[in-house]
């Protein structure tokens, strides 16, 4: 078989790499990729949302099974369009990938169905948003309504923080068009989880659970990132949370999206908060994570284009989707400054053995040298019998890489091991 993935991330590396483990993938293609990738695929510069290029290029080639990983391509219909041009996908249609595409869809779609979450205000006008937080209670969380690279739902602690988030999203434009409305909503309290989730519409199969860290600096301190560093599963996903995740969310979103004649098929991600009064829903991916994928998929023992591929020809209910009881940990490098100013064109050197476990996310590759190109370069995975283990043999492999300006935080997984 013949394979397109479109994204060019750690995401799309850990996918390539566990989709080559079916011995009849044959060739496959990146749309764009990046320098790491093309060690494993072949990469053609074609931008992710370059919707009628990548048709154009699966038309024009002998594509049988397209994977639609990144969030932007998700909501601008990608799936809808090489669907029509008669090639199979993995990844939800225009209309179900709302829910990531629009928070304030999301939070209407939980009020309307009883999905717990957090209690909110939606505003498209700065000023009346200004006013409500005159009295709001505080912290608030502050959320641009579309997609912002991972990056617009801003925390804030006090009120002029509070002003400063909505003047900046609304009236600034920090994510463009994304800020024209806003969500408003409470602060929630307790140990967040990331689930990803297999759905053909009607079944679905939660993967293991994971935690994120998405401050830049050691302790959760400095700003929100893309993420730099999560472990698998999580300790605080206890069997009785994920029963009630499965019962009281899971559920019930997947069959609230049929109903709204928007059935999901793909993988949904649900962000979670485990409250005191019980899991709670931060917010839905409706694609994988980055960088949760870098340490879910390593631990899938099932064949990953097999349950694609039953996702989306709606047989998920007889397909065996089995994952390890080992743990991983990624620890994500990135070039200092990130996620803000950071200079780039640094030689990376990854020696062979750690090759395997690398996922580059940011890198470019020139005169047969990879080069770093982004704020978060790679990340590295090890999968052990214990989360200790596999947090020491991250950090071990994590030394052996080198670059110029490298940056990693150095306490990934160290909130899971106390907690436990």
């Amino acid at each position: 078989m013949n394979i397109l993935v479109i994204g060019g991330g750690g995401r799309e590396h850990a996918i390539i790499r566990a989709l080559r483990k079916n011995p009849q993938v044959e060739t496959v293609w990146a749309l764009p990729g990046n320098g790491g990738i093309a060690r494993d695929a072949i990469c053609v510069n074609i931008g992710a949302k370059d919707i009628e290029g990548i048709v154009s290029f699966a038309s024009s080639h002998p594509v049988d099974y397209a994977v639609v990983a990144p969030d932007d391509p998700l909501a601008l219909g990608c799936v809808d369009a090489l669907e029509a041009a008669g090639i199979p996908c993995f990844g939800p249609r225009k209309n179900a990938a709302v829910i990531e595409g629009s928070k304030v869809f999301a939070k209407d779609l939980m009020k309307k169905y009883g999905i717990p979450t957090a209690a909110y205000q939606v505003f498209d006008d700065p000023a009346a948003a200004l006013r409500y937080l005159e009295t709001s209670p505080l912290p608030a969380v502050v959320k641009a309504d579309g997609l912002a690279l991972g990056k617009g739902v801003l925390i804030c602690p006090t009120r002029e923080e509070a002003f400063a988030a909505v003047r900046a999203i609304m009236e600034d434009k920090q994510f463009g068009d994304s800020g024209n409305r806003i969500v408003i909503e409470e602060f929630l309290q307790g140990p967040e989880v990331s689930v990803l989730s297999f759905t053909d519409g009607e079944t679905v199969v939660p993967m293991v659970s994971s935690m994120d860290h998405k401050r830049a600096g050691d302790g959760d301190t400095g700003l929100n990132t893309g993420g730099m560093g999560t472990v698998a599963p999580n300790p605080c996903y206890t069997p009785e949370v994920a029963a009630r995740c499965m019962e009281e969310i899971f559920l019930p979103t997947i069959r609230a999206m049929k109903a709204e004649g928007r059935p999901f098929r793909g993988c949904l991600y649900f962000g979670l908060m485990i409250t005191s009064a019980g899991p709670k829903v931060i917010e839905y991916n409706c694609r994988f994570g980055d960088p949760e994928t870098q340490v879910v998929l390593p631990l899938l023992e099932s064949d990953l284009l097999t349950v694609m591929q039953a996702v989306s020809s709606g047989r998920l209910a007889e397909t065996e989707v089995r994952f390890s009881n080992r743990h991983a940990c990624c620890v994500v490098l990135a070039s200092r400054g990130y996620p803000e100013h950071y200079e780039k064109g640094f030689e990376i050197t990854v020696p062979p053995e750690v090759w395997p476990h690398t996922y580059v996310a940011g890198a470019a590759e020139k005169d047969g040298k990879l080069l770093t190109s982004g704020g978060r370069v790679l990340g590295v995975t090890a999968v052990a019998d214990s989360l200790e283990e596999a947090v020491r043999e991250a950090y071990a492999l994590a030394e052996k890489v080198t670059f110029e300006n490298k940056y990693l935080r150095h306490d990934i997984g160290q909130r899971a091991m106390a907690f436990r």
